[in-house]
């Protein structure tokens, strides 16, 4: 996966570090002389010194390429700039923000931006929202901490009850449309091709409800 962080301070920096040593490609940008010190000696990936809303910077680190990018400075008006433009310009997949100023989320949430709140940003949340690119929350609760997602469900589930999913403390079914109409599910509902189905997932559970879908890939 090709990431690119704007912001080398605690929390791009960490973050740089966790996806190169896990073999991601990563490109760090930050205007700061210094600003690179905040990585390894040894750290794989590119650091880039320049500002993150100069288009010119971003394009010089390879935004037209990039899977992911993530805007880690503690300016909301600077990262919003640059999650506006990668998203809307550069049509990167996913883009994630720090924000600070809670208020401001609704304008993130219909650029189909995602935010952590910079009074509790923490790189676990960056790392899941990053890494689960076909799991997009429609919406989050709290901090981030739960998150409401919709999928189909894989062929293999398919006449199976709709509790297949359900994980206790971690995943519920909350809705289903199935052609056309929205449902709240019955404990006997049983699942069928097409179904597009809104879960409550905790977080930290990604991986799992990820699991269930790989297995429609055969991955």
């Amino acid at each position: 996966m090709r990431v690119l962080i704007a912001g080398c301070g605690r929390v791009g920096s960490t973050l740089a570090t966790q996806l190169a040593a896990e073999r991601h490609d990563v490109q760090v940008i930050d205007e700061r002389t210094g600003a690179r010190q905040a990585l390894p000696p040894a750290f794989p990936g590119h650091f880039h010194q320049g500002d993150g809303t100069n288009d010119q910077v971003l394009r010089s680190a390879g935004i037209e390429h990039a899977d992911g990018f993530v805007a880690a400075t503690s300016d909301d008006t600077a990262n919003l700039a640059m999650t506006r433009s990668a998203k809307q310009v550069h049509r990167v997949p996913i883009v994630v923000a720090r924000l600070n100023d809670p208020s401001q989320t609704d304008t993130y949430v219909g650029l189909g931006i995602h935010t952590v709140a910079g009074a509790h940003w923490t790189v676990f949340q960056m790392h899941q929202m990053l890494l689960h690119r076909h799991l997009t929350p429609e919406l989050t609760f709290g901090n981030g901490e739960t998150l409401l997602i919709r999928s189909q469900p894989p062929r293999y589930l398919a006449g199976r009850r709709i509790t297949a999913f359900e994980v206790d403390g971690e995943i519920r079914v909350v809705e289903v449309t199935r052609t056309g109409r929205s449902h709240i599910p019955s404990v006997d509902m049983a699942i069928q091709p097409g179904d597009l189905i809104t879960f409550a997932v905790a977080a930290t559970a990604l991986h799992h409800l990820q699991g269930f879908l790989d297995r429609q890939l055969g991955t």
